[in-house]
């Protein structure tokens, strides 16, 4: 479909379906859950384990083709789990897995296919390990990760940095760099007197956002009908 034939007030029941989900069902698996936020299709998160926190405002995308997942696995009684800041972006089919400790501190914004992992997962001589060698994962305020990319154990990426996509981070990286390739290598600094605008500016005053969203769909869905989506779905037209 090219584009949403459905009328304003089924996409609104949409929308609080995913908000009930959200409530329902992934409040109670995470151990810290900040206010507000969209969960995008959440049915299609999976979590596994703890401690798990997601802050407060995220946009959290899943799809069914692309399930996000949230796993904690490990042999310590002590491990940190996963954190993930306010004002966050997390994509379809971003995969984060911890052993000891993953940090994403708050405007952090993780493309689709994304993979971030702390551990190695097996025993570089003894395969029968199931964890192996784990170094905790910090991703500094501001981060932006791309496509694809790979963020290694014991990585840790500086503020407002940049990962190009399909990188595959195994060292550190300071701030306000962009790296790319594999392994991955800083080929540019920023512009120390540009200014970056964060999400945590543009969601600074969720209401509003969310009215201008709610304009927007009016707007776009205006003069969508029950039998007009229905049409589109099952008996599609060229333009639809």
């Amino acid at each position: 479909m090219k584009r949403d034939h459905r009328p304003y007030w089924l996409k609104r029941l949409y929308t609080l379906g995913q908000k009930y989900y959200t409530q329902r069902y992934i409040r109670p698996q995470l151990d810290e859950m900040g206010h507000g936020g969209v969960y995008m299709k959440p049915w299609h998160i999976e979590l596994f384990g703890g401690p798990i926190r997601i802050g407060a405002h995220p946009t959290i995308i899943a799809t069914s083709d692309r399930k996000l997942r949230l796993t904690v696995w490990s042999d310590r009684p002590d491990a940190k789990g996963i954190t993930i800041g306010d004002y966050c972006l997390i994509c379809p089919g971003v995969r984060i897995l911890a052993a000891s400790e993953i940090t994403i501190k708050k405007n952090c914004m993780i493309a689709s296919g994304a993979y971030i992992t702390d551990s190695d997962w097996h025993g570089i001589y003894d395969r029968s390990l199931p964890i192996g060698i784990t170094k905790p994962v910090i991703l500094d305020e501001n981060v932006w990760v791309g496509d694809s990319a790979i963020i290694c154990k014991g990585v840790h990426i500086g503020k407002n940095s940049i990962i190009g996509a399909g990188a595959v981070v195994a060292s550190n990286i300071p701030e306000n760099s962009i790296a790319v390739g594999n392994p991955a290598r800083v080929i540019k600094t920023l512009d120390p007197e540009a200014t970056i605008r964060t999400r945590g500016q543009w969601l600074a005053e969720p209401g509003k956002r969310a009215r201008e969203f709610d304009i927007i769909d009016r707007d776009q869905l205006k003069g969508n009908s029950m039998v007009g989506w229905m049409r589109a779905l099952l008996f599609p037209r060229k333009g639809d």
